[in-house]
């Protein structure tokens, strides 16, 4: 090769290299894939899973599903868009592969071979399939399906038909998240399966007006088999009306295929127990649980049923982190917690003690600043172990990594890498911050591309959900802190009082307190971050959803001129005639410690945004979704028409067909154009 040659590629090598990054924007969001799902075959072999792509021009998203070889092989793509492939499951055998489709027109099991032939629909159940799982033996099949159980006005009284749309209500959570009670209940169901081909099921849940799976959010991880296939443990919460919307109290039950017989393995616990999960030998059975009923953001403990003595124990009785899912390991339990800000994956050993068998301690597997969601685990003797799990970070949406057993990473998928290698990513900085009280509070913050100490940045504080929701490294497709970083801004983002991953006392302290410590600890956040030179003093806004939405509404009222702007999502202003109107009872009660009538009046409601509405003289932008029942639209409508009948500027983003989040592909762009068109108006 000539020198000239040779000197001309390299030239062109490095002006390829060079080429510029692209800014992050909120189409580009959705051009990544959604990876979920791994799962791994019964022989540990191969990997499935699952990646959800969304089209802006039909306003839709599609989900297919891929397999891929162990350790490191090229990815395939088992279905197409047509078919619409989920919850993605191997075939106990290990040569078939089951998913649900609506292929056919609605929702029912479908198995393939592992090579893509030989589709075959394994159900043909007539409200369609929820949710389903394989009985490790493959003689058998669990799953949900929805019962129609009461009935409408017009079928109360047939000779008025056009009143099927009316409603007879004698009870609460006659609607719940974004649904309207539709007369009709999720029920487990068995049946026999043989030759590619589902018997009719047997209803075991026959005449109940209780869901199963938990409604709307459980799926199949809510339900599982015995290794023998002779058990059925499921979780359901058997109340209804009023009663099940002022109490957690789910239980795990187990159903005998032979007997037919169901017995409560929870009940002398009262609040929420889900997840069950047999060990393989059969003679254990782990399940997730909060003792303290009402309060959804107790601690998520791991408990373990005793089959032979029939005892509990607390497998992560020492451990102070709340638990997400896990899977059993022989006799180990590996499980994902909200640990310091992150999600990461730990295990516990199985020991034997006077007492009888516990769980001495908990161990980390995995360490670093990033979120695991879900993990599907191999480990049939000493020697194999196959981990794999589904990692993301500020910096990166979900990718497949392979862990050792040692805790070492192998990235496995690269659904994004192409995208991700032309985005200039902005610094992720972890910064541990005095609160008022002393306390050190974990805030991350996210500088733009490129970022020049010596510049100046308009600054945004983040005001996080739940309230009892963490702060950690989630890659969202709505309050992406990339983007905004893209956008120009700092953001500051304090896991403030009430966010779980700190020990239980500093999530709990959120109750009966909304604006007490948890508002100290958001100005403490932006004030300590404001020493620094480049933050634009003049240029700080407060945004935030749901808790984060009633945060920006109270700073509105009791900020003292600290931001120029303000943005509300979803958020609690009025808490009165919030909690009038919201369904989930356990949750108001519990947060407030008491509905507003009680005598004492409970300080959260002395707290409330709106008390404090004379003091707002800042501009705001209020979002608000026609189908969110738990913080409800008129939410929204109070906030903004008190800006606007005291003269300040504002505006009103209404979603007719969005609920507590905005999901849409085409909405959630109109989000972000309208999110940062307020934000440059008055913060740039």
């Amino acid at each position: 090769m000539s020198k000239s040659i040779f000197t001309l590629l390299t030239f062109f090598a490095i002006t390829a290299m060079a080429q510029p990054k692209q800014k992050l924007t909120p189409e580009l969001l959705f051009q990544f894939g959604r990876v979920n799902n791994p799962q791994l075959s019964p022989d540990g072999k191969q990997l499935l899973y699952e990646v959800k792509t969304y089209d802006l021009a039909t306003n839709k998203g599609t989900n297919k599903i891929y397999i891929m070889n162990m350790p490191a092989g090229q990815p395939i793509a088992l279905t197409d868009a047509a078919q619409n492939a989920y919850d993605v499951q191997w075939h106990p055998d290990g040569k078939k592969i089951t998913y649900l489709s609506s292929e056919s027109g609605s929702a029912q099991i479908w198995e393939i071979n592992a090579d893509g032939s030989n589709k075959t629909q394994v159900t043909n159940v007539k409200s369609g399939v929820n949710a389903y799982k394989f009985a490790p033996t493959g003689t058998n099949i669990a799953y949900a399906s929805d019962v129609k159980l009461e009935q409408n006005p017009a079928e109360i009284y047939p000779d008025l038909p056009f009143t099927k749309d009316a409603r007879i209500i004698d009870g609460l959570f006659y609607r719940h998240w974004d649904n309207w009670n539709d007369y009709a209940y999720s029920h487990m169901f068995v049946a026999s399966y043989n030759g590619g081909k589902a018997s009719e099921g047997t209803d075991i849940m026959l005449g109940e007006k209780f869901d199963a799976p938990l409604q709307p959010f459980g799926g199949s991880e809510q339900f599982n088999w015995s290794n023998d296939g002779k058990k059925l443990a499921y979780t359901c919460r058997k109340l209804n009306g009023t009663a099940e919307a002022v109490s957690t109290n789910s239980n795990i039950y187990i159903y005998d295929v032979s007997t037919k017989n169901t017995f409560n393995l929870t009940e002398s616990n009262p609040g929420y127990d889900t997840n069950p999960a047999f060990s393989k030998d059969g003679k254990r059975i782990a399940w997730l649980s909060m003792a303290r009923p009402g309060n959804e953001a107790d601690k998520n403990r791991l408990m373990v049923y005793y089959v032979d003595t029939r005892s509990i124990t607390d497998a992560t009785k020492d451990f102070d982190y709340g638990v997400e899912n896990f899977q059993w390991n022989n006799n180990q339990l590996y499980f994902v917690a909200e640990y310091q800000g992150t999600k990461n994956i730990f295990y516990a050993n199985e020991a034997a003690g006077k007492a009888g068998f516990y769980f001495p301690e908990v161990k980390p597997l995995t360490k670093g600043d990033h979120d695991y969601q879900t993990f599907s685990l191999f480990n049939p003797d000493k020697k194999t172990f196959v981990l794999v799990g589904a990692k993301q970070s500020m910096s990166m949406p979900t990718e497949l990594f392979s862990i050792s057993n040692k805790g070492l990473e192998t990235q496995l998928s690269f659904v994004n890498k192409s995208l991700i290698d032309k985005i200039e990513w902005g610094r992720v900085e972890k910064r541990m911050i005095p609160t008022t009280d002393g306390k050190q509070m974990l805030t991350w913050v996210i500088y733009p591309p490129n970022f020049n100490p010596n510049k100046q940045y308009p600054t945004l504080l983040y005001c996080q959900g739940g309230p009892q929701s963490m702060v950690s490294q989630f890659f969202s497709y709505r309050w992406n802190f990339q983007l905004m970083a893209n956008n120009g801004y700092i953001v500051v983002a304090p896991n403030r009082r009430g966010t779980p991953g700190f020990g239980q006392q500093w999530t709990d302290q959120i109750i009966g307190d909304y604006g007490g410590q948890a508002m100290k600890d958001y100005l403490s956040a932006i004030d300590e971050v404001s020493k620094e030179n480049f933050v634009a003093k003049d240029k700080r806004g407060a945004v935030g959803a749901s808790f984060g939405g009633y945060s920006v509404y109270w700073l509105a009222g009791n900020h003292q001129g600290r931001f120029k702007t303000f943005v509300a999502h979803c958020g609690m202003f009025n808490m009165e005639s919030w909690y009038g109107s919201t369904e989930e009872m356990w949750f108001a009660n519990n947060d407030n410690q008491a509905p507003y009538w009680q005598s004492p009046k409970p300080r959260n409601f002395d707290a409330s945004p709106h008390k404090f509405v004379q003091n707002w003289n800042t501009p705001i932008l209020v979002i608000h979704n026609e189908k969110d029942f738990r913080v409800p639209l008129t939410q929204g409508m109070e906030a903004f028409t008190a800006a606007q009948m005291k003269g300040i500027q504002s505006k009103f983003l209404y979603f007719p067909d969005e609920n507590h989040w905005v999901t849409k592909p085409q909405n959630s762009v109109l989000w972000q154009r309208v999110y940062f068109d307020w934000l440059d108006t008055y913060l740039k």
